[in-house]
């Protein structure tokens, strides 16, 4: 049992910690969170060694295995799979003490050596080592690839590689998922729960957290408050304790309203029953826990961009690649429209980055025709986009090049949204954090005022009051959103349609992101083991033709009662729109308008609850349809 008892810790001027308690019993997961520059990484130093507390001590800690993930791995012309090898450092000496041996033909001593490996279970570490590698995304070639060919994300893979193989009573991760895909963050929330230490996480990625930490320790007001179950039981755990503590919640009332509103909006436009479900209930919670996010000091709109022509973007027979002779893409028919929230979805590999880039113009097409209309402004954010920051000048400098005759005032009013005020925003950005220069990143592209937002993991470095922050932006925005990330929550919250790419196609995805686990996570079937007595696809077609006819009839009359109920609930909006306005008008207010205005707010009642009643119907109908197709 590890326990931290009246910690207290200084870094330069900054208070990080002062008398912190906390306990850390064997086998717990625990996720560690609270807003950027809190002291995370500090208390994973402390717990290290690295750093001495100022205060306070650290029990039971001594005699621990302590893993780790390093985040700066040098090149080298080390094998990658050496490299993971190493985490174990008595497997790896073993390992090296044999390799000399038996090219000095010391066999007597390399003998005894083997017998050591024999006895340690050393034979199956190059086994372990290559099932990680392959877990995370590597490819089986990888293996005896030197360090030095792998970009700086892939290096930081064969560090959580490393840190996984080390034998550990305390696993210590910060941010693991950010340069992972959607597909392998699957396999480690997996691999993390079969493991038999204490872990403790650095997350931002909330449904990361939900899948594999069973506690939450949360930083705040340099304390340590210790929370049960994962991140959405945090949020809602510390939403009663702030309410118990706050007499007002007007910031809540607003955030609840907004959520409403978006909830509102959603249904009328929803198409798909499984997806329209997910997000509503996404939406719904939202507004449940907003008290719990109601100290963030994050808080943006995009503005509302120029409306365009339908389609923004059109693409036809699309190849997408690098190499005509090996494109990624194939045979790519895409369209998007003013108010389209896609999701894509795929392995890493696939072509995702690679077709987000085309779609921008940042990578010619190998072939095909892509059209973008006449008032169509986009906006790209990808993975690197911080590499593209002026290191030595300020947050207001970047914004000032962008709008040389902006106001000044304009332009630091909207940097506080992204919480650069005062002098922070003077200062150069050369020694900001990770997610300070990532929040920077994504405020000039906000300032750009696009009408087509093109995302590509748009929320690594983002702490999560940043990321909640992102979502009711988007939420709010009018344009068209593309977004690519291994985010789930933000996926869930904010996409309304998926595609998926996969076998060097792109094609839509119909379900919701828990059949898409479903699919990336079930074992392909062996055909090997199929029955020889299974019909062949061209046996009883005429049956499933007839099955096909039946299904249609059955749907049919559904289908037209849902396209009624669209008209209906289109015209409840549009009186609403015309009440709205009309209560817009302040001299509705007069004294001789009273009679009037009566009637107006008990009609915006009646249309308020015709509407609520359609769109229930609606959904049911929906839900009915979803459930013929399954």
């Amino acid at each position: 049992m590890i326990i931290l008892r009246d910690i207290s810790l200084r870094r330069g001027p900054r208070l990080l910690f002062e008398g912190a308690n906390a306990t850390l019993k064997p086998g717990m997961k625990l996720a560690l969170t609270g807003a950027n520059g809190t002291g995370k990484s500090s208390l994973f130093a402390m717990l290290l060694g690295d750093l001495a507390a100022d205060g306070g001590s650290i029990e039971g800690i001594a005699g621990l295995r302590i893993a780790h993930m390093e985040q700066d791995i040098a090149a080298s012309e080390q094998t990658a799979v050496d490299y993971v090898i190493a985490g174990d450092e008595a497997l790896f000496e073993l390992l090296s003490r044999l390799r000399r041996q038996e090219a000095e033909e010391d066999f007597e001593g390399a003998a005894a050596t083997h017998q050591a490996l024999e006895d340690n279970d050393g034979y199956s570490g190059q086994r372990r080592a290559e099932a990680l590698m392959l877990g995370l995304g590597f490819a089986t070639s990888d293996s005896e690839r030197p360090l030095s060919d792998f970009s700086g994300g892939w290096r930081v893979r064969l560090a959580l590689a490393r840190a996984l193989m080390a034998p550990s009573d305390l696993l210590l991760l910060d941010e693991p998922t950010n340069h992972l895909d959607l597909d392998t963050t699957f396999w480690l929330r997996d691999f993390l729960r079969q493991y038999r230490g204490t872990l403790l996480l650095i997350s931002h990625d909330r449904d990361f957290i939900d899948g594999s930490c069973d506690g939450v320790l949360h930083i705040e007001n340099q304390g340590l408050d210790s929370y049960r179950g994962g991140y959405s039981d945090f949020e809602q755990q510390r939403a009663q304790r702030l309410a118990e503590q706050r007499a007002q919640a007007a910031k809540q009332s607003r955030r609840r309203a907004e959520i409403e509103d978006f909830v509102r909006r959603f249904r009328a436009k929803a198409t798909k029953a499984k997806q329209a479900q997910s997000r509503l209930k996404e939406l719904e919670r939202m507004g449940e826990v907003a008290i719990a996010h109601e100290s963030s000091p994050f808080e943006f709109r995009f503005p509302e961009p120029p409306r365009g022509r339908d389609p923004l973007i059109d693409l036809r027979g699309g190849v997408v690649g690098y190499d005509k002779s090996a494109p990624l893409m194939t045979g790519v028919d895409f369209s998007l429209r003013l108010g389209d929230r896609i999701a894509v979805l795929g392995r890493n590999g696939s072509g995702k980055t690679t077709f987000l880039r085309s779609l921008c113009r940042e990578l010619p097409l190998l072939a095909g025709e892509m059209r973008q209309s006449e008032g169509c402004r986009v906006a790209y954010f990808d993975q690197q986009q911080v590499d593209t920051l002026d290191l030595g000048a300020s947050a207001l400098l970047h914004l000032q090049r962008l709008s040389p005759d902006a106001r000044e005032q304009q332009l630091r009013d909207f940097l506080g949204g992204f919480d650069f005020r005062g002098e922070r925003a003077d200062e150069a950005l050369a020694p900001f954090s990770g997610g300070e220069k990532a929040r920077l990143a994504l405020a000039l592209l906000v300032w750009q005022k696009p009408n087509v937002l093109i995302l590509d993991e748009p929320t690594n470095h983002l702490d999560l009051d940043m990321r909640r922050a992102l979502e009711f932006a988007l939420l709010a925005f009018s344009g068209a959103v593309i977004l690519v990330s291994h985010d789930r929550h933000l996926l869930r919250s904010t996409a309304e349609t998926f595609v998926r790419v996969a076998d060097g196609k792109l094609q839509e995805f119909d379900g919701d992101l828990a059949a898409y686990e479903a699919l990336v996570t079930t074992p392909a079937p062996d055909s090997s083991k199929e029955s020889s007595s299974a019909p062949s696809p061209s046996a009883d077609r005429k049956e499933q033709r007839r099955q096909a006819a039946a299904a249609r009839e059955q749907r049919r009359p559904l289908e037209k009662q849902a396209a009624k109920l669209e008209k209906q609930m289109e015209k409840e909006q549009a009186a609403l729109a015309e009440i709205d306005d009309a209560l817009a008008d302040n001299n509705i207010y007069a004294e001789s308008e009273k009679n009037r205005l009566q009637t107006l707010l008990k009609a915006q009642g009646q249309h308020r609850e015709n509407l609520s009643s359609l769109e229930e119907e609606w959904l049911q109908i929906q839900e009915s349809l979803e459930a013929m197709a399954d």
